[in-house]
């Protein structure tokens, strides 16, 4: 884990706070080196599927030439949600660290039982807490700003 990449990825949930987006980003790290990033796009693009994490998986993909994301791990400002845990353990990302928590308990129930399963990919490691303050912060602010 290297806190530098959290930093960028919470640079990438800036740009989507500044998008009017749910300021999630997303880093994907290979040999110490960012090779994607990606922040939340639902609404730019009017696709549900372009969440931070998923358009950072499509760019490593992309530049690595290969689905197989093995080696590589992910920084997040939020915990993911099913649909992206999923992608991550199908992309065989070995490692997870992410900011803060979802707030809703049935999700991190989920993306546990995803991140454990074994019987696909191998089981997926991850770990939070990283720049928590500062993820909160910009989630709350964007959320009064909402209402």
């Amino acid at each position: 884990m290297n806190i530098k990449f959290m930093k960028v990825a919470l640079e990438e949930a800036r740009k989507a706070y500044e998008m009017e987006e749910v300021p999630i980003g997303a880093v994907i790290v290979k040999n110490n080196e960012i090779i994607a990033r990606g922040y939340n796009k639902k609404n730019k693009l009017n696709n549900v599927l372009k969440h931070a994490e998923i358009i950072a998986i499509e760019k490593a993909q992309k530049k690595i030439g290969n689905w197989r994301l093995d080696d590589c791990d992910i920084y997040i400002t939020l915990e993911p949600c099913p649909m992206c845990a999923s992608a991550i353990q199908q992309s065989r990302i070995k490692n997870v660290y992410y900011g803060i928590e979802n707030l809703d308990e049935n999700n991190h129930e989920i993306v546990n039982k995803i991140f454990a399963k074994t019987n696909t990919n191998k089981k997926v490691n991850y770990m939070y807490g990283f720049c928590a303050d500062e993820v909160k912060e910009i989630m709350q602010r964007f959320f009064e700003n909402k209402r």
